[in-house]
């Protein structure tokens, strides 16, 4: 069972990433005069701040999975 909720907040971190380097790639390469790898850096220094992050964190009552945003005021328990 820890493995999983484990491997469920990796996945969450991951996906959230991509959901937000994509887009910022893209709009990167449309409105900025920025070619080549400075578009991929610049993509992911973004997705890196503005993401959220998702930890597994293992209490008495058993696994959670917790997410901390830039966006979001304070640590939020996620179901």
């Amino acid at each position: 069972m820890l493995q999983n909720k484990k491997i469920k907040a990796f996945l969450y971190n991951l996906l959230s990433f991509i959901v937000i380097y994509v887009p910022a790639m893209f709009a990167i390469q449309q409105f900025t005069p920025l070619q080549g790898f400075m578009v991929s850096i610049t993509a992911f220094a973004i997705s890196i701040v503005l993401g959220p992050k998702f930890q597994f964190v293992e209490t008495r009552d058993g696994g959670k999975i917790f997410m901390k945003w830039v966006f979001v005021k304070g640590i939020k328990e996620v179901k």
